[in-house]
This record gives structure tokens, C-alpha cells and sequence, in this order.
């Protein structure tokens, strides 16, 4: 007898499903979209960096719904974890429509800090960069210290200096080691990781790990230099500003380098200003907007630098910033050191000995250098930057000055290489 003669079909319940929306940030169909947001998605597909901006109101932007296909890509990894996401309208491979759905960089930071103790916050916020977490942690620990009143040991202050400028070189050594790749130098990936290893070996000898330090907290810092520091620093100052001149002779006059940097990414300062861009892309504009300069915290007001600027506003005057700015960077750890040297109290808290120490980064003192060494290239010229400067600022509350667009000086570095 076939059993399955007395098996009962059952039905599958209806259950009810809703399609997500993301609301105002939505890539909606063309029938249901505004003329206006029509032009502005549109718009985002065709205004070329590296050519003249396209007017929306110029281009036949009718096409029916059923001749497209609107998909979604992202969230994905382009750089960090998982903050990309677009909404693409398609006709076939070419890209009619593009709308990004923004947030997801935003992990509730903000939230989670209302139930931390001030003292909490450092393990908070250096979790909001993990390629400049010294950063996030004094920016935290300088305003917890304003509103509380507090003044720090001077030791702490440069030792923060210190710390604070190592950890931008590893940053530019990974924006120029990854962009040297992206760009067709996959050498530049390897002489850039292992320039920032050293910087990330002295981290962790100082602060217990390589990244989300938790080292700069309110009140001074967690622990003082490790024994050796001085060695380990001057090794780590050489090296950078040696092979800075060979990163300069391998990628600055490389033709497909050029050629795929030069006139790309183009930012006016008025559009930078609009969009409150920072940073090296607000430099490469020609502005010469840098807090250690304009608006001086720490020390920074006591150190001799200078302010790197760009021309173009492209992505070639982005590289040289990041390029000079390391050796400037240098420049101010040196400083920070022999402070440090002279002023040898005051720490916070004594080192535990218990602290796991790892082995002296003057191990890299004779590693081979670059396949293409060669003498130093000369340097750009550069010259103190004389843009009106705000004074130190003890208020926090008080208005910052009103940014505006300086008219170019002698005294600007411009860091175009020819």
C-alpha cells in the first residue's frame, strides 16, 4: 500500500512581511522622485573629478522604470568595517543613479558614553579610529580636563606630543602604502608596513598593545615611557625621515603614478569649507587649517613646524602633504623627546613592572633599505606659514573664529613636486 496516498498537504502560513526603508536617504523609483533630487542623484554619477562638472538640467534624465533596475551595494569593506552602502539605479553596467545610504560608520558612541565614568572614556573613543586612536583619546581627555579644571603634569603633555605625532606617521604610512598599491606600486605597500611596524612595536611596548591604546586619559597618561624609550624614538625619527626621501624618489616622479593622482579628486577651498572638510584634504585646497597651529593645544604653541599646504585641491597634493607632514612630524617628536628628557616628573602613574615589554625597535637600525636608495632628494621648499593665528583656547565654550578662505602668501607651502 503507498503510504504517501495518506499524507495531508498543509498549508504554509501567510506570514506578514514588510520591505525595509532607509526614509528621506531611499533611492526611489523615477516616478516618484522630485525634478530636484532627480538632478542632484544624477548629478552624482556625472560630476567628473578629473574633468568640468556636468549641469543635471542639461542631460535627458527621462527614462521609464521598467527599463532599470535599482540594487543595493554595501554595506562592505572598502577601508574600514562595513561603512559603505549605495543605492544604485542600472541599465546594464552603467551607473545612471547613486544615492549613499550613510550612518553606518555611527556605532551609538555617543549613547554608550552616558552610562561611563569620565575615566571610562578613553576606552570608549579610541575605538572611533583604530588608524589614529591617540587622537580620539586626547581629544577626549582635553575636554574632560576643561570642563573639570584640571591641569596635567608637563611631562604628560609632551609625552602626549610624542605619542600623538608617532601615531599620524603610521597613519600617513598607511595611506601611502595602501594608495602606492592602489596606485601601481605594490613596493610601496611593503616599505610603508614596515616603516609603521616599528611605530606600532614602540606602541606596544609603551602602552600593552598596538592599537585601542587606552593610554591618554584624563589627568595625564596611563603609565610613563618604558625603559629604553630614548633609543627606540631616535631609531624610529632616522629611519622615517631617511626613507621618506625614498618613498619621494620611488612614487613622486613615477609616470603611472601621476597620471592616475595629478587633476583627480579635484576640491575647491570654498567647496572644502562648504562640506567642513579637514585635515590633509582641506590643506591640499590651499587653506592652511591645522589646530596645532591655528587654535594650539598641548605644546604645540612652544614647537617650531610648519603648516603644509597644497595647490590643486587633488589628489597629488594630498600625497605630498601626507609626505612632508611626516617629516614634520618628526621634527616634533624630536622636540617632544628632549623635552621629555628634562622634564622627568610628574608622571601619572608609575610603570607596572608586571607590563609586558617587547623587544627594542633598534633591531631595525641596520635593516636593508629600499631597493631603489639612492642620495636624498632635495626637499620642498617650505616656509613658515603666517596665517592669522587664534589664541589658546581655555574656554571651551567660547566661538571658535569664523573659517575663511586666507588670500595665498609668500609664507604658504606649497607642496607641489616638479
Amino acid at each position: 500500500m503507498d503510504e504517501t496516498k495518506n499524507v495531508t498537504a498543509v498549508e504554509r502560513p501567510l506570514w506578514p512581511t514588510e520591505e525595509t526603508s532607509e526614509g528621506s536617504q531611499e533611492l526611489f523609483e523615477r516616478s516618484k522622485t522630485s525634478p530636484e533630487e532627480l538632478g542632484r542623484e544624477v548629478g552624482a554619477v556625472l560630476r567628473l573629478p578629473e574633468g568640468p562638472i556636468i549641469d543635471p538640467t542639461q542631460i535627458d534624465i527621462e527614462r521609464s522604470d521598467d527599463e532599470t533596475m535599482i540594487i543595493n551595494m554595501g554595506p562592505q569593506h572598502p577601508s574600514t568595517h562595513g561603512v559603505l552602502r549605495l543605492m544604485l539605479e542600472l541599465d546594464g553596467e552603467v551607473v545612471l543613479r547613486t544615492k549613499p545610504i550613510i550612518g553606518y560608520l555611527h556605532t551609538g558612541m555617543e549613547k554608550q558614553a552616558e552610562d561611563l565614568a569620565f575615566i571610562q572614556g578613553s576606552t570608549n573613543v579610541t575605538r572611533m579610529d583604530y588608524l589614529a586612536p591617540l587622537y580620539q583619546e586626547l581629544a577626549f581627555s582635553l575636554a574632560t580636563e576643561a570642563l573639570l579644571g584640571v591641569e596635567i603634569p608637563a611631562r604628560a603633555t609632551y609625552i602626549r606630543m610624542l605619542m600623538t605625532e608617532l601615531n599620524r606617521i603610521s597613519s600617513h604610512l598607511m595611506w601611502m602604502a595602501t594608495n602606492g598599491m592602489d596606485m601601481g606600486s605594490t613596493s610601496m605597500m611593503i616599505y610603508g608596513f614596515r616603516e609603521r611596524e616599528m611605530i606600532l612595536s614602540f606602541f606596544e611596548k609603551t602602552t600593552g598593545v598596538r592599537m585601542n591604546h587606552n593610554y591618554i586619559r584624563p589627568g595625564g597618561v596611563a603609565a610613563d615611557l618604558p625603559d629604553g624609550w630614548e633609543d627606540d624614538v631616535e631609531v624610529i625619527c632616522n629611519t622615517v625621515e631617511t626613507r621618506s626621501y625614498e618613498y619621494d624618489q620611488l612614487l613622486t616622479g613615477q609616470t603611472i603614478f601621476r597620471q592616475r593622482m595629478e587633476g583627480i579628486g579635484n576640491l575647491t577651498a570654498e567647496e572644502a569649507l562648504a562640506l567642513s572638510v579637514t585635515g590633509p584634504l582641506l590643506r591640499s585646497t590651499g587653506v592652511p587649517w591645522d589646530l596645532r597651529r591655528t587654535m594650539p593645544y598641548c605644546a604645540y604653541d612652544a614647537v617650531d613646524f610648519d603648516v603644509i599646504v597644497g595647490t590643486y585641491g587633488e589628489n597629488f597634493d594630498r600625497y605630498s602633504i601626507r609626505l612632508n607632514e611626516s617629516r614634520e612630524s618628526v621634527k616634533i617628536v624630536a622636540n617632544s623627546s628632549q623635552r621629555c628628557r628634562v622634564v622627568t616628573t610628574g608622571c601619572r602613574t608609575p610603570r607596572s613592572p608586571r607590563r609586558r615589554v617587547v623587544a627594542s625597535t633598534s633591531q631595525w637600525k641596520h635593516s636593508s633599505t629600499t631597493s631603489r636608495s639612492s642620495p636624498k632628494a632635495s626637499p620642498c621648499p617650505k616656509a613658515r606659514c603666517t596665517w592669522p593665528l587664534s589664541p589658546h583656547v581655555v574656554n571651551w565654550a567660547a566661538t571658535s573664529p569664523p573659517m575663511a578662505v586666507p588670500s595665498p602668501t609668500d609664507s604658504t607651502c606649497v607642496v607641489r613636486v616638479s
